[in-house]
């Protein structure tokens, strides 16, 4: 094999090397965050552990892009919670459009060192939401606080966490494609 030949085979190798990493890096970094709380990133769970005793609040907060006629609030401004106990709370949307419109909700926590430990069991933001024209819904947020957040001397002086989702509206052409 030639100089020539061996440099433009491994600047071939590189390329695609280059490429096939900015592919994976969108879920290697999500993958990051779910499992370092990076961010504010919130867990999945499906059952809670049980109440430690220590309580914690947890305020929640709701935002709307401005392309998306909703209107979005949490039932709640805010809840104590028992570390470790599951908890329920609803936000409500309503439709202002006078058409079907189908939102997507991103969400983070703060502060960011809490997200590790805070654990979603069922969520509205799991999925897409679909509203029809006029139409008002509540969607429930299941939830608890890790205790292992005792443990963790960056974590366990927390005693006020904020839960906050944002809304967007879903591009029909993009999710259709």
């Amino acid at each position: 094999m030639t100089r020539v030949t061996r440099t433009a085979v491994l600047a071939v190798l590189f390329v695609c090397f280059m490429t096939g990493l900015a592919w994976a890096s969108v879920p290697l970094y999500r993958m990051f965050c779910q499992v370092t709380g990076l961010g504010g990133t919130t867990q999945r769970g499906s059952t809670a552990p049980g109440a430690v005793g220590r309580e914690v609040k947890v305020s929640f907060d709701a935002n709307i892009s401005p392309r998306l006629p909703w209107s979005f609030r949490p039932e709640s401004r805010s809840e104590t919670v028992a570390v470790g106990a599951r908890d329920m709370v609803f936000f409500q949307a309503t439709n202002r459009a006078a058409q079907p419109v189908t939102g997507t909700a991103t969400f983070n926590v703060t502060p960011t060192q809490a997200g590790k430990y805070f654990t979603k069991i069922e969520c509205f933001c799991f999925t897409q939401q679909t509203l029809k024209a006029g139409e008002s819904v509540r969607m429930p947020v299941i939830f608890y606080v890790d205790p292992k957040m005792l443990a963790d001397p960056d974590a366990r002086d927390i005693e006020n966490i904020t839960l906050s989702y944002t809304f967007y509206p879903v591009d029909s052409a993009k999710s259709a494609g």
